[in-house]
């Protein structure tokens, strides 16, 4: 029997539960022919020059065409959500026009290939996170600099001439932030310097979280897991693999300790009863041959 699911009625969802699971899949699939795609005609641009140009425009586009008849075809009514419709903008915008004489691309197409990269991160659940987090981020670091910045320049204003404007503490506190330091402006008091000690542990912290990121989005920690872009987190935690490999090992520790009492005992005489009381649960199969053995008088 095809149970529908209550999410047919509702556009830009997965028309079944067999569609969900296909798109979980396929997203992970895509992710990277996905990014290739939006990136590289801005390094290779596409044009009848040569046949490298043209496969690339031609191949490019056609990865998102397919993946947009594949979300028009599994999800509900995808044309008349924001998705389905910026999908087919930047399908038909960035289509191969230039193989027909006289619409080479020019200043303006080459800008609408930028958006193939806004459709990446529009409908990128990762590529969302990513920049959702690094525009934390970068709040964060942009207060800690207008702050430290104007710190520094109240207290070095007076004493130090290099602190003559604000844009001058400003344009220091930017080098300090991305560990850049030029040493074209260095604060001489005690509260200029605190400044910018904060200033430089917060391009520390920025760098880790923006190469973490970097690391996350692309999957460069995980081992045979193919979650996309939009699809799903990994099934299981990272630390459950090294859990149960500690419970084995702690399991046959146990056991090995087993079979040693069981032993000593033998060796000095312990009444078998009592060496078959106190044999480890479950560990039968390796305890059995040393309870069973005949004693030798």
């Amino acid at each position: 029997m095809d149970v529908t699911t209550e999410t047919e009625s509702q556009p830009g969802q997965p028309r079944s539960d067999r569609d969900a699971a296909f798109m979980k899949r396929y997203d992970g699939w895509m992710q990277l022919p996905i990014i290739v795609s939006a990136i590289l005609p801005l390094i290779i641009a596409p044009g009848p020059d040569s046949p490298l140009s043209i496969v690339v425009g031609v191949g490019t586009w056609l990865v998102f065409a397919v993946d947009y008849v594949v979300h028009l075809r599994h999800i509900y009514r995808y044309r008349r959500t924001g998705f389905g419709r910026f999908d087919l903008f930047v399908v038909v915008a960035t289509a191969p026009w230039f193989l027909i004489p006289g619409l080479q691309a020019g200043e303006f197409v080459v800008l609408l290939r930028l958006a193939r990269l806004a459709r990446l991160v529009m409908a990128s659940r990762g590529a969302r996170r990513l920049f959702e987090r690094l525009g934390r981020v970068a709040a964060v670091a942009i207060g800690v600099v207008i702050v430290g910045s104007l710190v520094a320049y109240h207290a070095e204003h007076p004493v130090n001439s290099e602190f003559a404007t604000v844009g001058d503490a400003f344009w220091w506190g930017i080098v300090t932030l991305t560990t850049v330091g030029y040493g074209d402006i260095v604060p001489k008091t005690t509260t200029g310097r605190w400044a910018a000690v904060v200033i430089m542990i917060t391009g520390v912290a920025v760098l880790g979280v923006l190469a973490g990121s970097l690391a996350s989005f692309f999957r460069l920690g995980e081992n045979g897991n193919g979650a996309g872009s939009s699809g799903g987190e990994p099934a299981s935690p990272a630390g459950t693999s090294g859990d149960a490999a500690l419970q084995v090992l702690t399991a046959e520790i146990a056991a090995l300790r087993g079979q040693v009492e069981v032993l000593t005992r033998r060796l000095t005489g312990v009444p078998s009863a009592k060496t078959a009381q106190e044999r480890i649960p479950g560990d039968g199969a390796l305890a059995d041959p040393l309870s069973q053995a005949p004693r030798q008088e």
